[in-house]
Parts: C-alpha cells; structure tokens; sequence
C-alpha cells in the first residue's frame, strides 16, 4: 500500500511545465520591433530564456491519495433496524429532545476546546499566506545618518583633509528568489495540506463535543432514573421493615427478620448519596462544555424530563462514505499530504538557488546635497547559491522527510482501520445491549411478581421473613441493571454516531 503515496523513478526526479507556448509567433500579423544588437533584453535573452523554462519545474514527488480497501457494507450492518442509506447530520435532534438540541447548539458557539481549533486554522491560514508570500520579491525600506571622525594621526594631511565626515542615505532594497526547482510550491503545497489538517481537526473536535454533550446528558438522565428505582426500593423496603417490626412486636416474627429487613433498607440508602454526586458531576460536567462555570446549569437541567424517543431506524450508511466523512481520517490524509511535500522542499536544495537582488538609494555627505543631482545610486544583479559541499547534510535532510512521510501513511493506514474497528464495534455493542435490555425487562416483570407473592405469604403468615428479603434485592438488582441498560442502549447509539463521523457538518465554519 505504501506504493500508492506517490509515483516516482527518483526522489530528485524533476518535472517540468512546458512553457513555449509563450514564445508562439505573435497573432494578427504582427511583428515585434526589432532588438538592437546592444540591447540589453537580447544580451541577457539566453538566461531568461533558460530561467523561464525551468520556472515549471518542482523537484520532489508528486502527491497522490493513497486507497485502502472497504467493503461494500458493514460486516455487522445487517440488523433490521439498521439501513443502508446516508446517515443522518444532525443525528441529536432524533430523540427529540429540546433540550439536548439547546445544549448541543450553545456548545458550538461557546465550548473552549472549539474555539482553540478555530484560532489554530486562523493561525495555519495565516502560515499559509506567508507561504505564497515567497512567491513575490521582498522589499525593504531604509534610511540611515552616519557622522564619524578620523584619527588626525591617520590623515595624509592633516591640515588639509577632512576629519569630519556625515552619510545621509535612504532607499529601498529588493530580493526575489526565481522558485525554479519548485521550493517555494512545495513550500506552498505543504502549508496547504497543513490548512486541510487544521480545518479537518476543528471538525473532529465539534463530532467529539457533540457526542460528548449527549452522552453526559443521556448518562445524568440515566442516573437519575437509578436514583428514582433506588429511591422506590428504599421506600418499599421500609414499608417492610415497618411490617416486619410490627409483627415482632405482636410476636410473630423474630428479632433477626427485623434486623435483616433494617440492614437491607440501609444498604439501599447507602446506594443513593454516590447516586446524587453522580448527578452533580454530569451537571457540572455539561456547564464545563458549554464554556460555563460548574455550576451555570443547575436550575437548567435540575429535573428529570420524560424518557428520550429513540429512533426505530437507524442509517449507517457504507464504509466508502465512512472514509470519506470522518474528519480523523481526513487529518491523517492531509499529514501526509503536507509531509509528501516537504520532501520537495528538502529535495529543491540540491539544485542552485537563484535570487536577484536590487538596491535603489541615495546617497549624499550633507543634507543639503541629499536629493540632488548626482546623490542616486543603483545596483541590480543576480545571485547563484548552490550547496555543492554541503550534498551529505541535504541528502540527510531528504531521507528524513522521506521517513516522515512514511510514518504518516501509518498513521493513516491505522487511522482508517481504526475508524472500521470504531464503527463495527459500535454496531455490534447496539445490537447486542438492545438484546440484553429485552431480557431484563422480561426477568424485572418476573421479579416484580415474584416479589409481591413473596410479601402476600409473608404477610398472611404462610411463608418466613427470608423470601421476602431475597425477592426483594433481586427486584432491585434487575430493576438497576435495567435501569442502566436502558442508559447503555443510547449511549451505544451516541457512539455509533460518532464512529460514523457525522454531525459536524450541521456547524458553521471557522472565521
């Protein structure tokens, strides 16, 4: 798979843009005006020539995607809830719930971790530009006075010559470098996929906020729902208690049938205090992600609402279009884009460098002279530099970027395995938990029934205190297993759609 990277005979191999179509005979019958023989367009013609032919050239090798294979459905897709159609965006708003939707839409505009990503997608368009800026020459601006005085013992005469001497000088300075071996665009190249990487990790952060606001949302409703069923039981076990109570007193149950119903209603209460701090730390936790004080939503989310709908038909859609969706993937894919083109970067440095420098200034001993005829100077002029001795450390530098690169397929090979493993993972724990949820609801029907003939016989005096006691803690403990599960389902959902990757379409882009 790692062939498909890019496609090259050489790493210093070299393409070029062919340009003599800038050359082609002037149309419409006309001719240009003939060069003299002393111009010094056609004395300097040959080198422009050359440099404008070799101005299509990048060094380096070319990107190209690289592909993994995906089936055509997902091995664990084939549940009858389940259907093969494009997921859906805003994936929230299917259990109907304003107030998850209220919560999901403040996060957006408000939540720390998103407003870190924006500021660093402004900071790589920013790097960006700077980028292309090296496409255009360079100009700067200088003025400077100069005043110094010789040494007499230094002067020929020193009656005669002058000691003293002022500079006034001003003008502007100009460095262009001619991007012939494709530095700069690879340069370029690699800012850009930089950008990719930046923009596709914003969205990542809004797909992980989105599923981490339902999920603390659905986890603080479930748990008060087990707080409810431990605050039930609490109060059913003390109506035992005062039962069993009343009965010894009448002499018709023992000491130890009271001692075990307090100790069975203690433990339940016991139950409830980490319940609550439950409760607070979801509640504190969601305020956090909205970019809020712990405490900002107490009076918001401080009841429990009716139980979420749940959607009876979930589309997952197929793992081409998960590859294409997921904003992890799309990071990876762009690192190694930008790490492809930094290959060329490094490569650019085994091949001349060719800058042209200019200067236009003036120059004067005195204020006065400063602007007048005679006080202007010029120079214009190209530069060659090449690191002819210096090919061990750029070759190093080649093979290094190259390592780079090969490092980020990993990655993004892991990646995309990654993101399947997420999503069948998703799907079979869904598939699975709905199943469990169902036989816990038969075994808590069961119990209930079970529970009440046991207190029946016990009160009418058929049966000891111990069936009682045992019917009743399997009662709490299905009704808390069902109690959790019922949480378990939709959390199971919640990842499901955040394997898919979808929702962070539904946000505005960054600024």
């Amino acid at each position: 798979m790692s062939g498909n990277r890019f496609k090259q005979e050489e790493t210093e191999r070299t393409e070029c843009v062919s340009l003599f179509p800038l050359f082609a005979p002037v149309q419409n019958n006309a001719s240009p005006a003939p060069l003299s023989p002393r111009s010094p367009l056609l004395t300097l013609s040959p080198l422009f020539t050359l440099l404008t032919l070799l101005a299509g050239c990048s060094v380096g090798p070319n990107y190209h995607p690289p592909t993994m294979p995906a089936g055509a459905a997902f091995s664990n897709g084939g549940q009858t809830n389940f259907a093969v159609q494009p997921i859906t965006i805003e994936w929230w708003k299917q259990f109907n719930d304003p107030h998850l939707t209220s919560l999901i839409e403040r996060a957006i505009s408000s939540n720390l971790d998103v407003r870190v990503a924006t500021a660093r997608v402004r900071e790589a368009r920013a790097l960006r530009s700077q980028a292309v800026a090296d496409y255009f020459p360079a100009a700067n601006a200088n003025a400077s006075y100069t005043k110094s005085a010789e040494s007499r013992d230094s002067l020929h005469d020193s009656t005669t010559s002058q000691r003293y001497n002022e500079l006034w000088n001003a003008g502007f300075d100009a460095t262009w470098e001619l991007d012939i071996f494709g530095r700069v665009r690879r340069s370029v190249e690699a800012s850009s996929a930089d950008l990719g990487a930046t923009i596709a990790n914003r969205q990542d952060v809004l797909l992980s906020l989105m599923a981490e606001i339902a999920r603390n949302y659905f986890e603080l409703r479930g748990t008060r729902i087990h707080l409810e069923v431990a605050r039930k039981n609490a109060e059913n076990q003390r109506q035992t208690l005062d039962l069993t109570e009343t009965k010894f007193r009448a002499g018709r149950a023992t000491e130890l049938d009271a001692a075990r119903a307090r100790a069975e209603l203690t433990s339940t209460l016991a139950a409830i205090p980490p319940l609550e701090s439950d409760v607070k730390h979801a509640i504190h936790r969601l305020s956090v992600l909205l970019g809020q004080l712990p405490a900002a939503l107490d009076s918001e989310l401080g009841k429990q609402s009716p139980a979420p709908a749940q959607p009876t038909l979930i589309n997952i859609g197929n793992p081409a279009d998960l590859l294409r969706r997921r904003p992890d993937i799309r990071v990876a894919e762009r690192n190694l884009a930008a790490a492809t083109a930094r290959i060329g970067v490094e490569t650019a440095d085994l091949f001349p460098r060719v800058t042209f420098n200019g200067n236009v200034a003036m120059e004067a001993n005195t204020i006065g002279e400063f602007g007048g005829a005679g006080s202007d100077s010029y120079s214009f002029g190209p530069k060659i530099s090449w690191a002819a001795l210096d090919f061990g450390h750029v070759r190093a530098r080649i093979k290094a970027a190259n390592a780079r690169a090969d490092a980020e397929l990993a990655l993004y090979e892991k990646t995309v395995l990654n993101a399947l493993e997420d999503t069948e993972n998703a799907l079979v724990d869904i598939g699975r938990e709905q199943a469990r949820r169902e036989l816990l609801r038969q075994s808590d029907r069961a119990a209930t029934e079970a529970t009440d003939l046991a207190r029946q016989r016990y009160e009418g005096g058929i049966a000891d205190f111990l069936p009682v006691l045992d019917a009743e803690r399997t009662q709490l403990d299905i009704q808390v297993q069902l109690a959790r599960s019922n949480t378990q389902v939709v959390l199971d959902l919640i990842a499901l759609y955040k394997a898919l990757g979808g929702g962070w379409e539904s946000a505005p882009p960054p600024s």
